[in-house]
Protein backbone atom coordinates (compact mmCIF):
# COMPACT_ATOMS: atom_id res chain seq x y z
CA UNK A 1 0.00 0.00 0.00
CA UNK A 2 1.49 3.41 -0.96
CA UNK A 3 2.27 5.83 1.85
CA UNK A 4 0.07 8.87 2.45
CA UNK A 5 1.61 11.92 0.74
CA UNK A 6 2.02 14.94 3.00
CA UNK A 7 2.53 18.64 2.40
CA UNK A 8 3.96 20.39 5.47
CA UNK A 9 3.52 24.15 6.05
CA UNK A 10 5.54 25.63 8.93
CA UNK A 11 7.18 29.06 8.94
CA UNK A 12 10.08 28.12 11.24
CA UNK A 13 12.53 25.91 9.26
CA UNK A 14 14.03 24.17 12.33
CA UNK A 15 10.53 23.19 13.50
CA UNK A 16 9.67 21.99 9.98
CA UNK A 17 12.82 19.85 9.91
CA UNK A 18 11.94 18.34 13.28
CA UNK A 19 8.44 17.49 12.11
CA UNK A 20 9.80 15.97 8.91
CA UNK A 21 12.07 13.68 10.92
CA UNK A 22 9.07 12.51 12.98
CA UNK A 23 6.84 11.88 9.97
CA UNK A 24 9.22 10.52 7.33
CA UNK A 25 9.01 6.88 8.46
CA UNK A 26 5.21 6.76 8.35
CA UNK A 27 4.44 9.00 5.37
CA UNK A 28 5.82 10.28 2.08
CA UNK A 29 6.78 13.94 2.46
CA UNK A 30 5.79 15.57 -0.83
CA UNK A 31 7.01 19.04 0.15
CA UNK A 32 7.70 21.62 2.86
CA UNK A 33 6.72 25.29 2.59
CA UNK A 34 7.24 28.18 4.99
CA UNK A 35 4.41 30.63 4.33
CA UNK A 36 0.73 30.73 3.42
CA UNK A 37 1.16 31.82 -0.19
CA UNK A 38 3.66 29.05 -0.87
CA UNK A 39 1.15 26.66 0.70
CA UNK A 40 -1.50 27.69 -1.83
CA UNK A 41 0.87 27.09 -4.75
CA UNK A 42 2.21 23.79 -3.42
CA UNK A 43 -1.27 22.45 -2.65
CA UNK A 44 -2.26 23.10 -6.27
CA UNK A 45 0.93 21.68 -7.77
CA UNK A 46 1.53 18.67 -5.51
CA UNK A 47 -2.07 17.61 -4.71
CA UNK A 48 -1.03 15.88 -1.44
CA UNK A 49 -3.27 13.41 0.38
CA UNK A 50 -3.05 15.43 3.61
CA UNK A 51 -1.81 18.94 4.41
CA UNK A 52 -0.30 19.65 7.84
CA UNK A 53 -0.27 23.40 8.41
CA UNK A 54 0.61 25.90 11.10
CA UNK A 55 -1.71 28.89 11.46
CA UNK A 56 0.48 31.88 12.33
CA UNK A 57 2.38 32.29 9.07
CA UNK A 58 3.24 35.47 7.13
CA UNK A 59 2.39 36.89 4.64
CA UNK A 60 -0.87 34.88 4.52
CA UNK A 61 -1.96 33.04 7.66
CA UNK A 62 -2.81 29.37 7.67
CA UNK A 63 -6.56 29.74 8.16
CA UNK A 64 -7.02 32.02 5.17
CA UNK A 65 -4.80 29.72 3.10
CA UNK A 66 -7.00 26.81 4.17
CA UNK A 67 -10.17 28.66 3.19
CA UNK A 68 -8.78 29.31 -0.28
CA UNK A 69 -7.59 25.72 -0.69
CA UNK A 70 -10.98 24.38 0.39
CA UNK A 71 -12.76 26.73 -2.02
CA UNK A 72 -10.75 25.23 -4.89
CA UNK A 73 -10.59 21.67 -3.57
CA UNK A 74 -13.58 20.95 -1.28
CA UNK A 75 -12.33 17.48 -0.41
CA UNK A 76 -8.84 18.57 0.69
CA UNK A 77 -7.81 16.96 3.98
CA UNK A 78 -6.03 19.36 6.31
CA UNK A 79 -4.57 19.01 9.81
CA UNK A 80 -3.75 22.14 11.79
CA UNK A 81 -0.71 21.95 14.07
CA UNK A 82 -0.51 25.08 16.18
CA UNK A 83 0.44 26.65 19.50
CA UNK A 84 -3.09 28.12 19.87
CA UNK A 85 -4.79 26.10 22.65
CA UNK A 86 -7.96 28.16 22.32
CA UNK A 87 -11.28 26.42 21.71
CA UNK A 88 -12.71 29.45 19.89
CA UNK A 89 -9.76 29.35 17.54
CA UNK A 90 -10.11 25.59 17.04
CA UNK A 91 -13.79 26.06 16.21
CA UNK A 92 -12.84 28.71 13.65
CA UNK A 93 -10.37 26.26 12.10
CA UNK A 94 -13.06 23.60 11.67
CA UNK A 95 -15.40 26.16 10.18
CA UNK A 96 -12.62 26.99 7.71
CA UNK A 97 -12.63 23.34 6.65
CA UNK A 98 -9.87 21.52 8.53
CA UNK A 99 -10.25 17.87 9.45
CA UNK A 100 -7.80 17.76 12.36
CA UNK A 101 -6.53 20.08 15.09
CA UNK A 102 -3.47 19.43 17.25
CA UNK A 103 -1.21 21.49 19.48
CA UNK A 104 2.54 21.74 19.04
CA UNK A 105 2.91 20.35 22.55
CA UNK A 106 1.15 17.15 21.43
CA UNK A 107 3.47 14.12 21.20
CA UNK A 108 4.72 13.00 17.80
CA UNK A 109 2.76 9.75 18.03
CA UNK A 110 -0.47 11.74 18.28
CA UNK A 111 0.40 13.71 15.15
CA UNK A 112 1.01 10.47 13.24
CA UNK A 113 -2.31 9.07 14.49
CA UNK A 114 -4.17 12.26 13.57
CA UNK A 115 -2.80 12.22 10.02
CA UNK A 116 -3.78 8.57 9.63
CA UNK A 117 -7.31 9.30 10.85
CA UNK A 118 -7.72 12.27 8.51
CA UNK A 119 -6.25 10.36 5.56
CA UNK A 120 -9.00 7.76 6.06
CA UNK A 121 -11.71 10.41 5.93
CA UNK A 122 -12.27 10.93 9.64
CA UNK A 123 -11.79 13.99 11.86
CA UNK A 124 -9.37 14.35 14.75
CA UNK A 125 -9.16 16.76 17.68
CA UNK A 126 -6.44 16.57 20.31
CA UNK A 127 -7.72 15.29 23.63
CA UNK A 128 -6.34 18.48 25.18
CA UNK A 129 -9.22 20.42 23.59
CA UNK A 130 -11.81 17.87 22.46
CA UNK A 131 -14.30 18.10 25.34
CA UNK A 132 -14.38 21.90 25.48
CA UNK A 133 -14.48 22.22 21.69
CA UNK A 134 -17.47 19.91 21.32
CA UNK A 135 -19.32 21.80 24.05
CA UNK A 136 -18.56 25.10 22.34
CA UNK A 137 -19.82 23.94 18.94
CA UNK A 138 -23.01 22.50 20.45
CA UNK A 139 -23.66 25.71 22.39
CA UNK A 140 -23.01 27.89 19.35
CA UNK A 141 -25.29 25.82 17.13
CA UNK A 142 -23.68 27.56 14.16
CA UNK A 143 -23.21 26.47 10.59
CA UNK A 144 -19.70 24.92 10.57
CA UNK A 145 -18.98 26.75 7.31
CA UNK A 146 -19.83 30.14 8.76
CA UNK A 147 -16.60 31.83 9.78
CA UNK A 148 -18.38 34.89 11.20
CA UNK A 149 -15.76 37.38 10.00
CA UNK A 150 -16.87 40.95 9.14
CA UNK A 151 -14.10 41.14 6.53
CA UNK A 152 -13.79 39.71 3.04
CA UNK A 153 -10.92 37.29 2.34
CA UNK A 154 -9.00 40.07 0.54
CA UNK A 155 -9.53 42.46 3.45
CA UNK A 156 -8.17 39.84 5.85
CA UNK A 157 -5.06 39.53 3.69
CA UNK A 158 -4.58 43.30 3.68
CA UNK A 159 -5.10 43.52 7.44
CA UNK A 160 -2.56 40.78 8.11
CA UNK A 161 0.05 42.52 5.97
CA UNK A 162 -0.59 45.86 7.69
CA UNK A 163 -0.23 44.20 11.09
CA UNK A 164 3.06 42.66 9.97
CA UNK A 165 4.39 46.19 9.47
CA UNK A 166 4.11 46.45 5.68
CA UNK A 167 3.62 49.84 4.08
CA UNK A 168 0.62 50.25 1.80
CA UNK A 169 3.00 50.22 -1.17
CA UNK A 170 4.38 46.87 0.02
CA UNK A 171 0.85 45.54 0.57
CA UNK A 172 -0.01 46.44 -3.01
CA UNK A 173 3.14 44.73 -4.32
CA UNK A 174 2.57 41.52 -2.33
CA UNK A 175 -1.05 41.24 -3.46
CA UNK A 176 -0.39 42.43 -7.03
CA UNK A 177 -2.93 45.23 -6.77
CA UNK A 178 -2.66 48.99 -7.24
CA UNK A 179 -1.75 51.28 -4.35
CA UNK A 180 -5.14 52.94 -4.68
CA UNK A 181 -6.91 49.59 -4.37
CA UNK A 182 -4.83 48.68 -1.33
CA UNK A 183 -5.68 51.96 0.36
CA UNK A 184 -9.35 51.44 -0.50
CA UNK A 185 -9.23 48.03 1.20
CA UNK A 186 -7.62 49.60 4.28
CA UNK A 187 -10.41 52.19 4.47
CA UNK A 188 -13.04 49.46 4.16
CA UNK A 189 -11.36 47.45 6.92
CA UNK A 190 -11.31 50.45 9.25
CA UNK A 191 -14.99 51.04 8.58
CA UNK A 192 -15.90 47.39 9.17
CA UNK A 193 -13.91 47.10 12.40
CA UNK A 194 -14.58 50.58 13.76
CA UNK A 195 -10.86 51.36 13.86
CA UNK A 196 -9.50 54.89 13.43
CA UNK A 197 -5.72 54.29 13.50
CA UNK A 198 -3.21 51.73 12.23
CA UNK A 199 -2.44 50.82 15.85
CA UNK A 200 -6.10 49.89 16.37
CA UNK A 201 -6.01 47.81 13.18
CA UNK A 202 -3.01 45.91 14.52
CA UNK A 203 -4.87 45.24 17.77
CA UNK A 204 -7.82 43.93 15.75
CA UNK A 205 -5.51 41.66 13.75
CA UNK A 206 -4.10 40.23 16.97
CA UNK A 207 -7.57 39.55 18.36
CA UNK A 208 -8.49 37.84 15.09
CA UNK A 209 -5.29 35.76 15.37
CA UNK A 210 -4.09 36.98 11.97
CA UNK A 211 -0.72 37.70 13.55
CA UNK A 212 1.00 36.54 16.70
CA UNK A 213 0.97 38.75 19.78
CA UNK A 214 4.67 38.07 20.34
Amino acid sequence: MPKTRLLLAEDHPPVAEGLASILKDSFELAGIVHDGRALLQAAEQLRPDVIVADISMPPLNGLDSIRQIRALHPHARIVVLTMHNDTDFAAEAFRAGVSGYLLKVSPGEELVRAIQEVAEGRSYVTSLLAKDLIALLIEAGADPRDGGSPLTPRQREVLQLIAEGRTMKEVAEVLHISLRTAESHKYGIMQALGATTTAELIQCAMRMKLVSEE
